[in-house]
């Protein structure tokens, strides 16, 4: 059974940083993708950033050029620096891991507050 649990969140001013992280448990890790997504109230679920097992990285447009996402499999450990922080970001963020096999699992969520 995989178990994600992602710790960093927290409140920051605008223009500020974050470093969120993602322990996973299990021997997958290496061979899987791995994601951070985001719920801000009253919204839905959007993916933020995505690695996959070779390190190719995609973002979505919003943050581009301030998030990166990073992993190191021997932590079994997924990261996501972000950096010149918008209220826009305030949310709840998820870590998501999906294995070769499909099977997905969710973290708990850790929430990043941006005061303006």
């Amino acid at each position: 059974q995989v178990q994600l649990v992602e710790s960093g969140g927290g409140l920051v001013q605008a223009g500020g940083s974050l470093r969120l992280s993602c322990a996973a448990s299990g021997s997958i890790f290496s061979i899987s993708a791995m994601g951070w997504y985001r719920q801000a109230p009253g919204k839905q679920r959007e993916l933020v950033a995505l690695i996959n097992r070779v390190y190719s990285t995609n973002y979505v447009d919003s943050v581009k050029g301030r998030f990166t996402i990073s992993r190191d499999n021997a932590k079994k450990t997924v990261y996501l620096q972000m950096n010149s922080l918008k209220p826009e970001d305030t949310a709840v963020y998820y870590c998501h891991q999906t294995t070769w096999e499909g099977h997905e699992y969710w973290g708990q969520g850790t929430q990043v507050t941006v005061s303006s």
